[in-house]
């Protein structure tokens, strides 16, 4: 068992977006930008992208997809999720010091 806490998540199987109800007290601007970057995610390449946070308040960016997915791009997966990662550094940094501060209850 892990203890890690999903943020939000969106699958191009069910074209669906997902936010964890914990995270509702983000503010608006930040749950859109989740939501718009997890969604074009999937359109792009695929599967299913997942935000987690490990148990020490790290934010991870999970892919997976169904094992019988052919059309899955792996490769554009792995270049995405960098560029993911690049761009959005600030509001991932920040999103962290809120699981610390807000969900683990950490101070400053």
């Amino acid at each position: 068992m892990s203890n890690k806490i999903i943020l939000c998540a969106a699958s191009a199987y069910e074209k669906k977006f997902y936010l964890n109800p914990d995270f509702q007290k983000l503010p608006e601007s930040i749950k859109q930008e989740l939501q718009i970057m997890c969604v074009l995610y999937t359109e792009d390449v695929g599967g299913i992208l997942t935000l987690v946070y490990n148990e020490d308040g790290t934010l991870n960016l999970e892919v997976s997809q169904q094992q019988d997915d052919f059309t899955f791009d792996e490769i554009g997966s792995a270049l995405k999720i960098k560029e993911i990662q690049s761009e959005k550094r600030e509001l991932f940094e920040a999103l962290q010091i809120y699981f610390r501060v807000f969900i683990l209850g950490e101070e400053m």
